[in-house]
């Protein structure tokens, strides 16, 4: 397969580079299209009306002084072509469930590349310490070689979490609801060298609420989480209780 990959750590990340790796093992062709630095949880930012620039630190290996969602709309327009299979975020450092979907830039440049028509994974490794990154790059080798990518349909992609364990200690692959988490002392004061009070936003870690059947629960009983996501925010089931709302107040009637 012609694979496309991105993230929001870095080009250089540890997540990136092992995953290229192993993807490269096992038959298909990487191209490397990710953010000059670190951009983690900014979203679908882009970035207007600021200039950019497109490194290349090796072949096939473009560095992009962007966000994840700029890097997508970059390599789409100017990098690859019509030939890439499947585009690839991650392998994220730290885990992407719950309402951290919407702050992850790892999500979003899966997201991005389903916009411009590309079939697309987000992955992500639920640990920020002694990270096992070659499981969730086996694993997703595995799933490719099974044909993950097929069952992907149109406005969807596969948001895939991999609890840090060893290869052979990973039970199995549920496919999952989002989950729903909450962060304490998710703002923290300090002072800066001047003596003023600054704020960092960035809580202890996430308290998951137990729901079946949820991202969460299966990252935390040793199974790989992939959740469907679709990002159709329209609630059609409201729209009957709005239109009756409309009806009743009769809004420039006669007018």
């Amino acid at each position: 397969m012609n694979i496309l990959l991105t993230n929001d750590d870095g080009h250089n990340a540890p997540g990136i580079t092992i995953l290229a790796e192993e993807l490269k093992k096992n038959g298909h062709n990487v191209i490397i299209a990710a953010p000059l630095e670190q951009q983690s949880a900014k979203s679908h930012s882009i970035s207007l009306f600021k200039p950019m620039k497109i490194i290349e630190k090796a072949s096939k290996h473009y560095a992009i002084s962007g966000t994840p969602a700029d890097c997508m709309i970059l390599a789409s327009q100017l990098l690859v072509d019509e030939s890439i299979d499947l585009v690839i975020s991650g392998i994220n450092a730290g885990q992407n469930m719950g309402e951290d979907v919407l702050y992850s830039g790892t999500v979003a440049a899966a997201i991005e590349a389903m916009f411009l028509g590309y079939k697309a994974i987000a992955i992500s490794l639920a640990s920020y310490k002694d990270q096992k990154f070659i499981t969730a790059a086996r694993y997703l080798c595995d799933m490719l070689t099974s044909g993950v990518y097929k069952e992907i349909k149109e406005k969807e992609i596969l948001n895939i979490n991999v609890p840090n364990l060893d290869y052979t200690e990973i039970k199995g692959i549920k496919v999952t609801c989002i989950g729903h988490r909450t962060y304490y002392n998710f703002v923290r004061k300090e002072k800066d060298v001047n003596g003023e009070t600054i704020y960092f936003i960035g809580g202890d870690e996430p308290h998951w609420t137990e729901i079946e059947n949820s991202d969460a629960n299966a990252v935390k009983n040793g199974y790989i989480s992939v959740s469907p996501i679709s990002p159709d925010f329209t609630k059609i089931d409201s729209f009957e209780r709005i239109n009756n709302w409309i009806d009743k107040i009769k809004i420039n009637e006669g007018k």
